[in-house]
């Protein structure tokens, strides 16, 4: 009985070591200047407001795993693609996802600034394009694609319980300019 009671009160200590590490603080400054720090949400007249975890990370943070935030912070991956692109744009998406690698989506066709970025990094506006921090990757190849991020330090495989980051949506095609009536 002695044991069962000190692992109930062990499991107990725990459970509200848990709740305490998710609690949220607000902080926030009321329309005097005054700045206030509470766990609930701040009144709408509050000037200033911010959230934090009580973990120390905001909440975006703790979603990903610590390796996938340092990569991040190393290697950031973005994506050239276009809605034409098909199967293998679809591909590269999927392979991110069941990574759980959080990407930014760019567009050639959707953005002149994008098209100018894409020409850059390799003369040419061919999609798919996969950028890991320094390295360029064209085409899809799911090997290629792997070892880069494997390299920068992506974990290979969503880790039990994670949610994949939820990708960009994919770019829109641009809208092709009105007609003129005739005069």
């Amino acid at each position: 009985m002695r044991s069962i009671a000190s692992l109930l009160a062990v499991v107990a200590a725990l459970a509200t070591a848990d709740a305490a590490a998710q609690t949220s603080v607000y902080r926030w400054v009321d329309k005097d200047g005054n700045v206030h720090f509470s766990d609930t949400p701040p009144l709408e007249d509050a000037k200033v407001t911010e959230k934090r975890m009580g973990g120390g990370g905001s909440a975006d943070e703790t979603q990903l795993p610590y390796a996938t935030q340092m990569a991040m912070k190393r290697s950031p991956v973005t994506l050239f693609s276009s809605k034409n692109c098909g199967d293998l744009c679809t591909s590269g998406r999927d392979l991110l996802a069941s990574r759980g690698i959080p990407y930014a989506e760019r567009s050639p066709e959707a953005s002149p600034a994008d098209a100018e970025a894409l020409k850059k990094l390799i003369g040419a506006l061919e999609v798919p394009v996969l950028v890991v921090g320094a390295t360029t990757l064209k085409g899809y190849n799911d090997d290629l694609w792997n070892a880069a991020l494997d390299s920068a330090g992506y974990p290979r495989t969503l880790l039990p319980g994670q949610v994949a980051p939820r990708p960009p949506a994919p770019p829109a095609p641009p809208t092709p300019p009105a007609a003129e009536a005739p005069k």
